[in-house]
């Protein structure tokens, strides 16, 4: 089918293009303008915004810490009253998890901390979530197999090859670390790990566990870098441990996972305060570092993690006051849920840090956009947020609500940048495919997949970016002024490393010897998932 989308102003920065044109879509292809033909079905959108469908890499969508959220806080989801987030055990389930994400013109969402072992249950629970191509991050740094590798003083190749068999086992599409060597520590009743901490037994620090993961990813070649969720989130002070993180870089490719989370200070008589000037000057300074936000938004969420140190920490701030924690294989989880509260001094720190981030770090290309859902926010809120970027007006009215003491341990309200349209595509659209080594999507180029958003210009931003007008998803139509008007499944999307097969054999013998069990139950087979053609996979350098 030949379908044109004509006269739209058409911004796609991956390709240098901000101009009013046409766009030409066959066989779920974006094409050139073809010679004497006429389209089968044509869409007047002169006066529109016309993008490449949005990429979230970093969304907490699928897996245990999500179900056990579900069934932690049934009273959450039965109406939809109260704006929570998709963890229902009904009508906000995994499949109204699609059809919201498409309604607002994202088209690939990536869930970034699968436990190995539970990546089968979250990749059948992600091929129930229409319309959207999805992926998702594996989480190494605590497993007692990487750990005894380092004890010992493997070598490179060892480290890189167990490194790309839990990939290629996991489908993976890169790899997730948090809190390195924390959650080990954890248990042995340590209640704080930074960066050049021990774990116990293994006498490796948290250190040496990045150095090794980050270090195989370039040995392997996997586009997206270590994406790494720092030691000391969320405590006051903690700028320190996230500057020293950069520095540890060694210049290598480095992601740091929902920045605001480290982007604290220690003034004031609260002993809280934004430390965010002082991160975004360590990003701007730092070339070889990406990062994502984690902004937070005021309202009821639950914060699901793998770092069970932080999160058994967090309990008692727990509102409503139920709280789960699995101290289990490796990193385990925490499920607490958590009320953002306008009024709340430290809440009003978190979100005013957020956009900070947003608004001094320089380069668009290096930050992107996330609420690290749900644990900053529930994804919904993105068109609130995309509103208070561009709009100076809108942040300086969002900052008169909050406690004016707040506003003497912030920049935010000396920031005057409004970010504009181009930039938000950049963010949304072409960082992200450049992040992961995409070459088919956050695009609009001749032979990239037809995942197109359009939207209708509007003196509220929120509104227009929370019901696109049109959302093509490989050329077929799936979303009418915010409504799903067609639904599709989509694809999984994975990296597939080189790396020596040797290690299998390792690996056999250790889960023989430690679980009784094969290493292959838990791989993730292709043949299992429902949909025709499940995976696609991202190409490592050669």
């Amino acid at each position: 089918m030949l379908t044109l989308l004509k006269g739209g102003r058409i911004i796609d920065p991956y390709n240098g293009r901000d101009e009013i044109g046409d766009l030409w879509i066959e066989d779920g292809r974006i094409i050139a303008a073809p010679q004497g033909r006429q389209p089968d079905a044509t869409h007047d959108v002169a006066g529109k915004i016309v993008m490449a469908g949005a990429i979230d890499i970093h969304s907490h969508i699928a897996g245990g810490n999500v179900n056990t959220a579900r069934l932690l806080l049934p009273e959450l989801h039965r109406s939809r009253t109260a704006p929570m987030l998709p963890l229902a055990t009904a009508k906000w389930s995994t499949y109204e998890t699609g059809v919201i994400y498409a309604g607002m013109g994202f088209t690939t969402v990536v869930e970034p901390a699968v436990a190995p072992h539970q990546a089968l249950q979250a990749h059948l629970e992600l091929s129930n979530i229409p319309i959207i191509d999805k992926a998702t991050l594996c989480i190494l740094g605590n497993d007692d197999f990487l750990l005894g590798l380092l004890r010992e003083g493997e070598s490179r190749a060892a480290i890189a090859d167990y490194v790309a068999s839990t990939l290629a086992a996991t489908h993976s599409l890169g790899l997730k670390c948090i809190n390195a060597g924390g959650a080990e520590a954890f248990k042995y009743n340590a209640r704080t790990f930074s960066l050049d901490d021990e774990v116990p037994f293994y006498g490796v620090t948290s250190r040496k566990i990045v150095e090794g993961l980050q270090q195989a990813l370039v040995d392997l070649k996997v586009p997206h870098p270590l994406h790494l969720h720092c030691n000391n989130l969320g405590v006051p002070g903690n700028v320190a441990t996230a500057v020293a993180t950069i520095d540890a870089a060694r210049g290598l490719p480095l992601h740091l996972a929902h920045m605001q989370f480290y982007g604290y200070g220690s003034e004031g008589e609260h002993g809280f305060s934004s430390a965010a000037s002082t991160l975004a000057a360590k990003v701007n300074a730092t070339p070889n570092v990406t990062v994502d936000i984690g902004q937070v938004m005021f309202g009821q969420t639950v914060t699901i993690s793998a770092d069970t140190l932080r999160q058994f920490t967090a309990t008692g701030s727990a509102k409503p006051k139920k709280s789960v924690i699995n101290d289990g294989d490796a990193n385990g989880f925490g499920v607490v849920p958590y009320l953002y509260r306008e009024g709340d001094f430290i809440n009003a720190i978190q979100w005013a840090c957020g956009l900070e981030l947003f608004l001094l770090i320089d380069d668009p290309y290096r930050i992107f956009f996330t609420t690290d859902h749900p644990n900053g926010a529930p994804f919904t809120t993105y068109p609130d947020i995309f509103a208070l970027l561009m709009s100076r007006e809108r942040r300086a009215e969002a900052l008169s609500r909050i406690p004016q003491d707040v506003l003497a341990y912030t920049t935010l309200p000396a920031l005057t940048r409004e970010y504009d349209i181009n930039e938000i595509a950049k963010m949304t659209r072409a960082a992200p495919a450049k992040l992961f080594g995409f070459k088919d999507r956050g695009q609009l180029g001749e032979g990239s997949v037809a995942d197109v958003a359009v939207y209708s210009p509007n003196g509220d931003i929120a509104k227009m970016f929370r019901h696109a007008h049109l959302v093509f998803k490989d050329g077929d139509l799936v979303v009418r002024d915010g409504r799903i008007s067609h639904y599709r499944w989509g694809k999984a999307l994975k990296v597939n490393p080189v790396y020596d097969k040797a290690i299998n054999r390792r690996l056999g013998a250790y889960y023989e010897q430690h679980y009784g069990v094969s290493h292959n139950m838990f791989a993730v087979p292709a043949h299992i998932l429902p949909r025709k053609d499940p995976f696609k996979e991202v190409a490592c350098a050669k």
